[in-house]
C-alpha cells in the first residue's frame, strides 16, 4: 500500500466513524467529518497533508500525490 491510498482510507474509514457516531452516540460527532473534510481540502490546494507526514515516518512508501 502506497501514501496515497493509505491516506484515502485513513479518510474514509475516519468520515464513516464519524457518521455512525454522529448516529449512535452524540450528535457533536460530525466536527470530525467536517475536520476531516477541511483538511482533505486543505491538503489539496497547499500539497501539505499533516497525515501524509505521519504515515510516512510510518514506513509507509510514497505515492503520486504526497512526494
Amino acid at each position: 500500500m502506497n501514501l496515497d491510498r493509505a491516506i484515502l482510507l485513513l479518510a474514509g474509514t475516519l468520515v464513516v466513524l464519524s457518521s455512525l457516531l454522529t448516529l449512535v452516540v452524540s450528535p457533536w460527532w460530525v466536527l470530525l467529518a467536517a475536520f476531516v473534510g477541511l483538511n482533505l481540502a486543505q491538503s489539496s490546494l497547499t500539497g501539505f497533508c499533516p497525515a501524509a507526514v505521519l504515515l510516512r515516518r510510518a514506513g509507509i512508501s510514497s505515492g503520486c500525490a504526497f512526494r
